[in-house]
């Protein structure tokens, strides 16, 4: 019963995307053409991305623009933006303000320490070594999507990257041509029906939802270090994992933040459009 407590304590602080590092979008900071090669791809396994608005430059004339803009103002109350439901917004506020403290006074400093000190072929080398570690995850969630071609392809990328990537340090899979399937228990819940709930900010953990909440804390038993004794170094592997993350995405939150009118909502739309997207796919 105690190792069962232990593994669903570390199924909650550990396997949930951390705040600070939710709070920045997965494109990772490119590297250079050498170490994109030898290292693999940029992309890896993130719970959920921001979506920055990028400005679009055109050659339009000023009344072809001005054409545009009257259409939108037509239409634009025919479509309304899908959202999730956010009915205890007044406590995600309070949380989402919590996080962003923690990232900007605790998180990010560290992770500029490590970004100082340690290449970056280095830190993509370590990020993609805890994507490999996250193996069963994906594995059993294909499973239970019935997505056998997406379980057949982890399973071929985990043996590659074990043996060949030297225990995943090396995403030689990517380089084959292997495609990755990054499924999770609140995917698996999507896939069959399971609404999203509504929207959860939540401490250190960052943007979620009461489906997804629920599927973090199954993930969590499928997430191998949960089941060490004791599970405090279970604890230090994700810290580690986490902070590495961190020093690979510093500069985007800040960029959301400055580019968004109000940065909790960006968050939150953004959490939802994506999940939603990924649960299609």
């Amino acid at each position: 019963m105690r190792k069962l407590l232990g593994i669903a304590v570390c199924a909650i602080i550990l396997f949930a995307q951390p705040a600070f590092v939710a709070l920045a979008s997965p494109h990772i900071e490119p590297v250079d053409e050498a170490a994109q090669s030898f290292y693999g791809p940029n992309e890896v396994d993130p719970q959920w991305p921001l979506v920055l608005a990028q400005n679009e430059t055109s050659e339009k004339s000023e009344s072809e623009i001005k054409k545009d803009d009257d259409y939108d103002d037509e239409y634009e109350d025919d479509v309304p933006l899908k959202t999730i439901s956010d009915p205890i917004e007044g406590f995600n506020r309070a949380m989402f303000g919590l996080n962003d403290g923690l990232y900007f006074y605790f998180f990010k400093p560290i992770g500029q320490g490590i970004k100082f000190i340690f290449p970056e072929p280095v830190r993509v080398a370590v990020r993609n070594f805890f994507y490999n570690l996250r193996f069963p995850i994906r594995f059993l969630n294909c499973l239970f999507q019935l997505k056998f071609e997406g379980a057949g392809s982890e399973f071929i990328r985990f043996l590659v990257n074990s043996t060949a990537g030297l225990a995943g340090f090396f995403d030689v899979a990517s380089k084959a041509g292997i495609k990755n399937f990054n499924e999770d228990f609140g995917q698996t819940l999507g896939h069959w029906g399971l609404g999203n709930g509504f929207f959860l900010s939540l401490p250190f953990f960052g943007p979620s939802s009461a489906r997804d909440g629920f599927g973090l804390i199954a993930d969590g038993f499928m997430w191998p270090p949960a089941y060490i004794d004791p599970f405090w170094w279970a604890i230090a592997i994700r810290l580690v994992e986490a902070l590495n993350n961190v020093s690979l995405t510093i500069g985007e939150y800040e960029a959301l933040k400055e580019a968004a009118l109000d940065p909790y909502v960006a968050v939150r739309d953004a959490y939802y459009q994506y999940r939603e997207t990924r649960i299609k796919e």
